[in-house]
């Protein structure tokens, strides 16, 4: 199970407008520790920022999983309640889970959510859907493969 860390970044921007102007952005990225996610934000964001940048906040997050989609260009992050019956009493009981899920819209997101959700067999409902801030999310390599931009 993967664990993810937002990771916030500051730098000089160049507006449409020509203007530079200082943001900070939000990225998630999945690592073992705070260490291993400030080194993998700064590797995988140096190719796209020209100029000085800083980590100005690694924290961990409850994301449970991601579904990912190329068509999407916005993250959205959707608050589903897993229910459970207790069997010895017989109450039903609610679980919160978070999952990110990439979409180009609203409607995208829920049925990109659902499609991700096909064959489950736990009952669930969905208490809200927002679309996030995060600029992107980076997953680990596991294969040790680059890929190559060309």
């Amino acid at each position: 199970m993967a664990t993810w860390f937002e990771c916030k970044v500051k730098y000089d921007k160049l507006n449409e407008n020509g203007q530079q102007k200082t943001v900070t952005e939000p990225y998630l990225v999945d690592a073992l520790s705070f260490t291993e996610a400030e080194a993998r934000i700064i590797e995988e964001i140096t190719p796209f920022i020209s100029g000085e940048f800083k980590v100005t906040a690694v924290k961990r997050t409850n994301i449970a999983e991601i579904f990912w989609n190329e068509d999407g260009d916005r993250w959205y992050k959707v608050k589903v309640n897993f229910i459970t019956i207790d069997e010895k009493t017989a109450v039903e009981k609610k679980t919160a889970n978070y999952i990110i899920v990439q979409a180009s819209d609203f409607k995208s997101a829920y049925d990109n959510f659902m499609e991700g959700m096909k064959g489950t067999m736990s009952d669930f409902e969905i208490a809200q859907i927002n679309e996030t801030p995060l600029m992107d999310v980076y997953k680990e390599d596991l294969g040790g493969d680059k890929e190559t931009k060309e």
